[in-house]
């Protein structure tokens, strides 16, 4: 049989394409998501010989995290609420009669540092002996790290190298931070040194603390030195609150107000000399409403405006209702700072107005009383009412909207003048 070169180029292409291995590429070719977000990577078949089995493989053949699924047709790869160990390497490997190809995805989590410190302490040496603490931090974006001791805001040299920071320590309560654009995460490291005469040092268990209005406080301090020191507290620039006790360096505060927020000294005596330690509280206390001013006498067409202000944490958040009513006048407007203004107001605007105040410790209120009272206003003329009155009738000269309604009452067949002016 003879073909035509038409016929034959169209047999070699086809016969090319059964004998070909799978072509494939990767959609996204790399992704960076944050910690518990999702992701998702197709893989596409760009030609081949039909048909083409996909699969997605982790490097080295590992299987798929538990939160790792694949479509019905294996083409597409999806990772829910990712987390670090997820970071790395996918394959989508594609298979046909003639072999198989291979397209590679790449997955970056960013996520909060990880802080590990070596030894984790609580460490005691003996007086003169060395010692020091490595701090090793993971995290995407790489993490910067500092060390600081307690109690002190200046930061302490170290010896860095390979993501790990070494620090020579003396005594104390010691801080590695380490920071990167997804949050910052500290581990805390105790050196206590043992034997041998020296000046005291002490160091809080808190440097800083915010508690609610009403609570118990502990505040803990340890001292270093020999002999062993006396320790005692104090408050900078005030007494002590008088719900206080201290044992053995332990600070301990009875429903603790607003005005015990400050700064509380701990300090540490021996016959070497002394050491102070410094713990920053601050109290948060719920709102407490009141209403400027608390009642108002207007007429219609006045303006009103009432003020809403409250003592407490802020921020501070202000509502305004109106008692027994589903919703405030049609006029009225709120502001952020706790003011209701109305332009103009209506008798019916009249009433009880109520203000809450609400902070993330709890809510106040806080109520004014509205009272708008007319005139009543005739156009002036001469008028005769002369009915035929079959019984004492009363006429009420004030209309019923005004709640001021006094009657004339007329005996049968009398009949009545007034003047409006």
């Amino acid at each position: 049989m003879d073909l035509s070169p038409g016929a034959l180029i169209l047999c070699s292409l086809l016969c090319a394409v059964a004998g070909q291995a799978p072509v494939i590429y990767v959609e996204p070719k790399a992704a960076t998501v944050r910690h518990g977000e999702s992701v998702s990577f197709r893989c596409q078949v760009g030609g081949g010989a039909q048909p083409v089995q996909l699969e997605w493989r982790r490097t080295s053949n590992q299987a798929l995290p538990d939160n790792a699924k694949t479509g019905p047709d294996g083409s597409v790869l999806t990772i829910a609420n990712s987390r670090p160990a997820n970071q790395g390497q996918y394959r989508c490997v594609a298979s046909n009669s003639a072999g198989r190809s291979i397209a590679t995805a790449v997955l970056n989590v960013k996520h909060a540092p990880k802080v590990r410190l070596t030894p984790a302490g609580p460490l005691r040496v003996r007086i003169g002996a060395p010692v020091s603490v490595e701090c090793r931090a993971t995290g995407r974006p790489h993490p910067t790290l500092k060390w600081t001791r307690q109690g002190s805001t200046l930061q302490l040299v170290t010896m860095e190298a390979n993501d790990v920071n070494t620090i020579q320590v003396e005594y104390g309560f010691y801080i590695c931070q380490a920071e990167n654009n997804e949050g910052t995460t500290v581990a805390k490291v105790d050196i206590v040194v043992e034997g041998g005469a020296g000046a005291p040092v002490a160091a809080v268990s808190n440097t800083e603390m915010t508690v609610v209005e009403g609570q118990s406080v502990t505040m803990e301090c340890q001292a270093s030195g020999s002999p062993p020191p006396v320790i005692t507290w104090s408050k900078l620039r005030a007494p002590l609150p008088w719900k206080h006790t201290m044992v053995g360096g332990v600070l301990t505060l009875t429903s603790v107000g607003r005005q015990d927020s400050g700064q509380y000294i701990c300090n540490a005596t021996n016959i070497h000399g002394y050491s102070e330690a410094y713990t920053q509280m601050e109290v948060d206390t719920p709102p407490y409403a009141t209403c400027l001013p608390e009642q108002v006498r207007l007429q219609p067409g006045n303006s009103l405006r009432l003020q809403c202000l409250a003592h407490g944490s802020h921020p501070i958040q202000f509502v305004w209702s109106r008692a027994g009513r589903a919703s405030l006048p049609a006029g009225a407007e709120t502001t952020k700072d706790g003011r209701l203004q109305i332009a103009h107001v209506k008798l019916s605007d009249s009433g009880t107005y109520k203000c809450v105040a609400t902070n993330h410790v709890g809510t106040s209120e806080a109520t004014a009383k509205v009272i708008i009272k007319g005139e009543i206003a005739f156009k002036s003329g001469l008028f005769k009412i002369h009915p035929k009155i079959t019984e004492r009738t009363a006429f009420p000269l004030f209309p019923e909207s005004t709640n001021l309604v006094p009657s004339l009452f007329l005996q049968q067949l009398n009949s009545l003048w007034f003047q409006c002016y």
